[in-house]
């Protein structure tokens, strides 16, 4: 996979080399402006197909059968892999055969994924960071410069429902510390969206803001007043955790936790979903974690006999 093609091409003499086709797909994923996460995770996988490939001596396109890409699914659970991650790497093997297929428009190829059933993944319920955790974490900050970008930070995160991604990219002008309106402008799938704060986030945020003296356009930024990556983002919330002494929340958890609180609040659904910057309802299921309490709460709001009888 890193040999260009054009090498690659010298020494099989065919262009239906398979390791050929799977860097013309990469390099066509990244003509795409795809974020840095999902050509890692395209690159990622492939090479993890490609290197399985070599071990079956399945080197061209029309070797890749039915039989080989049931094989590799079970070999990956076989090595480790877990429901998600095997999904993932039969996603990403999708992509690039139905790629391939409609690129070439083969005559006397068949492409192999169509007999092939995605491997199924559990609906689990995905955990929010509670509100009491950010509290505690919250009360760890102080008015330094490490301790207003980190309240802002968390803040922003638990406001906004947004990507801890798509938070690194933000840049300050991007946002309105006074009316709250931030626009993301490279959400998933390259989609922009507007997200808002409420008043207090937007306190946190000028707070933080005013201890900025630098250029750089970002804003979060780090130590030395670069940009704040996906990982610097992780290690912030990390530390503000350790510091209060309770489980560490994954950046993720936040966004779920901006999706329950937002539907326990009485948000449309169909608002929360554009606000997430979901396509359909189906993948905001996944955070909408309803607990007996929410259900108790729900009919006595709405029982209809309670209701009629007034």
């Amino acid at each position: 996979m890193n040999t260009t093609i054009e090498h690659q091409m010298t020494i099989t003499g065919s262009a239906e080399f398979l390791g050929v086709w799977l860097e013309a797909f990469l390099i066509d994923r990244r003509s795409q402006n795809l974020s840095p996460r999902t050509l890692k995770f395209y690159r990622a996988s492939l090479e993890t197909f490609s290197r399985y490939c070599d071990g079956q001596a399945v080197s061209t396109l029309e070797q890749i059968t039915p039989d080989v890409l049931r094989r590799f699914m079970l070999w990956l659970e076989e090595t480790g892999h877990n429901a998600g991650g095997v999904n993932g790497h039969y996603r990403a093997v999708r992509a690039f055969l139905f790629w391939y297929e409609q690129e070439n428009e083969p005559e006397n190829w068949r492409n192999p994924i169509h007999k092939v059933k995605a491997p199924k993944v559990g609906k689990e319920i995905l955990e929010p960071v509670s509100l009491e955790t950010v509290s505690a974490m919250l009360e760890t900050c102080d008015a330094g410069f490490y301790g207003a970008r980190d309240k802002a930070l968390i803040l922003f995160l638990l406001d906004t429902g947004a990507r801890a991604s798509e938070v690194s990219a933000m840049n300050t002008k991007d946002v309105n510390a006074i009316t709250g309106e931030a626009v993301i402008l490279h959400g998933k799938g390259d989609k922009a969206r507007k997200v808002f704060l409420g008043s207090k986030s937007r306190k946190a945020l000028r707070s933080y803001l005013r201890t900025r003296a630098d250029t750089e356009p970002a804003l979060f930024v780090g130590r030395t007043r670069e940009r704040l990556t996906y990982d610097g983002i992780k290690q912030a919330v990390e530390r503000r955790a350790e510091l209060a002494k309770v489980e560490p929340p994954t950046c993720h958890s936040f966004r779920r936790s901006f999706a329950i609180n937002c539907l326990r609040a009485g948000m449309n659904i169909y608002t929360l979903k554009e606000l997430m910057g979901h396509e359909d309802l189906q993948v905001l299921q996944r955070y909408l974690k309803v607990t007996d309490t929410d259900t108790e709460n729900a009919h006595r709001l709405y029982a209809p006999v309670d209701n009629l009888l007034k």
